[in-house]
């Protein structure tokens, strides 16, 4: 191995991060690669150095050795030490940079045919009580689950998949592109590496079925709308022998007939009559635990807020439990009769004056101000 300082090699300062360090690589793998350089010695010994530097300062653990010992620190490590990396270790390293642009890996390694299954989202709703208090709740998700006939290899019974013969089992094919040789998902096995003559007759060589199955999931206290439950492994089959992908189930909340949550405290309109939000009095209100009294005072203007205290919700990623608050609305009475409505007529009569009605006063003085009277 060449006993350059490697951030001299790619021409980053020691401190570079792994962002830099790729884009310097790439930036040096392209004007030395030995496909722009034909017959150039000097160009593929630099090469082999570049792709020595990047093996070394993209992986942490070495990249530490080497910061720590110098050149001692790596000798021997990954193939170093011992006449370098070769041409292949080069397309390895370079297909680790480009494989995302062309669509493949450039060292011949293969697409494993092993697939992760995917995550499913159920949605989920719950009533106010139910979300606030927590609950277990049956569920039935329609899902793809392993295939018990192939036991998910998607061959016939007492049959197996046979190794493509167009990629040779890699999952791969190569292209030639310009000075780039790329490697492109084979399209004779869609990158799996085998091939299925007999299918199964349950699944038609797919693997995997269409299945519903009924699911018991946990409610914590205290979730919201938006919340979701992960569930490990209850989503799609994985193909292949691969894992199955999780369940989310997202928790939507019913509006509620009385209760409005904001966060940990609730919200709810409380009716008082003309006569109470005047004089006065007590009234019962309701919350999650039950019926409690709130005392109105005298002269209570609509839109007034009660705050009762520790009757809200206590989250699920919260400590402590917030509050009811009651909006007081004063009810116009309605259906009056001729004597109620005299009756209201005297009241008003005697009410006429600064000091009864404040916030009109008030409210009427501005209008005169905006419109530039006196």
């Amino acid at each position: 191995m060449s006993k350059r300082d490697l951030y001299e090699v790619l021409g980053v300062a020691k401190n570079a991060d792994e962002k830099e360090i790729k884009k310097a690589y790439r930036r040096m793998a392209m004007k030395f690669h030995p496909d722009r350089n034909p017959d150039d010695k000097d160009a593929e010994s630099k090469f082999k150095e570049v792709n020595e530097a990047y093996e070394v300062l993209s992986d942490s653990q070495k990249r530490q050795a080497y910061d720590q010992f110098g050149h001692a620190g790596i000798d021997g490590q990954s193939g170093f030490g011992g006449g370098g990396a070769g041409a292949g270790s080069f397309s390895d390293i370079f297909g680790d940079v480009f494989g995302d642009i062309f669509g493949g890996s450039a060292g011949g390694r293969g697409r494993s045919s092993v697939q992760r299954g995917s995550d499913l989202k159920y949605n989920l709703e719950l009533t106010l009580e139910e979300a606030v208090r927590g609950i277990e709740k049956n569920i039935r998700v329609p899902t793809l689950v392993n295939c018990n006939t192939c036991d998910g290899s998607g061959a016939k019974k007492g049959t197996s998949p046979v190794t493509c013969t167009t990629c040779g089992g890699s999952g791969q094919v190569r292209m030639q592109q310009g000075f780039f040789a790329v490697q492109q998902t084979c399209p004779a096995c869609s990158g799996a590496g085998k091939i299925i003559k007999d299918p199964c007759t349950s699944c038609y060589g797919r693997g995997v079925k269409e299945e519903t199955k009924t699911l018991n999931v946990k409610i914590p206290p205290g979730v919201d709308t938006g919340d979701r439950i992960r569930l490990s492994g209850e989503g799609e089959a994985g193909r292949h022998g691969g894992p199955a992908g999780d369940l989310y189930v997202e928790v939507h909340v019913k509006r509620h007939e009385i209760f409005e949550r904001d966060g940990a405290n609730l919200y709810c309109e409380v009716p008082i009559s003309f006569a109470e939000a005047a004089l006065g009095g007590e009234l019962e209100v309701p919350t999650l635990d039950g019926r409690v009294k709130l005392k109105i005072p005298t002269e209570t203007q609509t839109g007034k807020l009660f705050r009762l205290r520790g009757k809200g919700v206590k989250p699920v990623r919260g400590h402590s439990v917030g509050d009811l608050m009651c909006r007081v609305v004063v009810e116009t009475p309605v259906h009056l009769t001729a004597r109620q409505k005299e009756l209201l007529t005297e009241l008003q009569e005697s009410l006429e004056g600064k000091k009864h009605s404040p916030k009109s006063k008030g409210w009427f003085d501005g209008v005169k101000k905006f419109f530039g009277e006196s």
